[in-house]
């Protein structure tokens, strides 16, 4: 059965001195140790993450997906990349170089590499460009964070991005970022355990609950990561609030449960009844294999978890595995 895995990320060797052309003091950048095999990006002068060779050398990039029977992995920037926190007329040539990077990147197997573009989302009309201009340039769609500081995806700007990728035809990826914490959740990872999702349905009930989804085309093709979130286990309690306070359902004519068919969600959920209930909620035809590969917590055995969950008929695992994902971004035949 074929397999594309739409969700996982990459980061380029770049140096600090480059990474200073947006901010010398924020800017992330990649220190590899001298076994090549490891490596630390960099925020600034301090550590951000500990990473290792496959997240910017696709040569084992490439060795893995044979490991894991991957036909095609579809790459996108590491969140902290997006630079949206930096004037836009440094963050639109920091992601021009970070996309030809990416293009760089699948150079090695055309075929089996696809890359999402990042934008310059502060500015409208910079971030609109680049997107076309990495579609026209060979990038399959693009990623973008799920907020851009304090503006949700209901955001007027941020729902004219969404329209012009609904009229350019190029698809999006919202990944959660820059998660929500005044500092009580400062160990554990908890903010990558309870702020990511939460942050993840924050983006989906935005443009659910003000009506945005009325004002972007059908056409969009939206997919949320890490299964979307909480949302789906609490979609019962939005359809709840929704039938019971007006103030919930002031600014959406239709039942929140009734929007599901306007996006995708991934199928990083890591456990079988989570996946279960996402594609009952969802459909087979909304969700579609992703990893968040190569992260310690993505799925380490890609598609593990869609292959081994007898209740999914075959046909549905064929469509999450690689149907869904060839349709959505308008993959030529595997």
């Amino acid at each position: 059965m074929k397999k594309i895995d739409m969700h996982a990320h990459f980061f380029p060797r770049i140096t600090q001195a480059e990474a200073a052309a947006l901010d010398a003091a924020q800017a992330p950048w990649l220190v590899v140790d001298g076994d090549g095999e490891t490596g630390q990006i960099m925020k600034g002068d301090k550590p951000f993450r500990p990473v290792y060779r496959a997240l910017w050398d696709p040569a084992l990039r490439l060795e893995e997906m044979d490991k894991q029977g991957l036909d095609v992995q579809i790459i996108c920037a590491t969140p902290i990349m997006f630079g949206y926190a930096f004037a836009a007329d440094r963050a639109a040539p920091w992601a021009a170089r970070m996309n030809d990077l990416a293009l760089e990147h699948c150079a090695a197997n055309p075929r089996r590499l696809k890359a999402l573009a990042q934008v310059p989302l502060q500015d409208l009309d910079l971030a609109c460009r680049e997107a076309s201009r990495a579609r026209a340039c060979g990038h399959v769609g693009v990623q973008i964070g799920n907020h851009l500081g304090p503006r949700d995806m209901d955001d007027e700007h941020l729902v004219q991005f969404l329209t012009h990728c609904a009229n350019d035809n190029i698809p999006v990826l919202a990944h959660p970022w820059d998660m929500m914490t005044d500092g009580r959740m400062k160990k554990w990872m908890l903010p990558w355990l309870v702020s990511m999702p939460a942050e993840t349905q924050l983006g989906i009930l935005s443009l659910i609950l003000s009506g945005a989804f009325e004002r972007i085309p059908r056409s969009l093709k939206l997919c949320f990561a890490h299964g979307g979130g909480s949302f789906a286990f609490l979609l019962g309690r939005v359809d709840n609030a929704w039938q019971c306070r007006d103030i919930v359902r002031k600014d959406c004519p239709n039942p929140p449960s009734s929007y599901v068919d306007r996006f995708y969600v991934d199928s990083a959920v890591f456990d079988a009844k989570a996946l279960r209930l996402l594609v009952e909620v969802m459909g087979p035809e909304h969700v579609m294999l992703g990893s968040d590969y190569p992260f310690p917590l993505g799925e380490q055995q890609i598609g593990r978890l869609v292959a081994e969950n007898p209740w999914l008929e075959d046909a549905d695992r064929a469509r999450i595995n690689a149907t869904n994902a060839q349709a959505f971004f308008g993959l030529a035949d595997l």
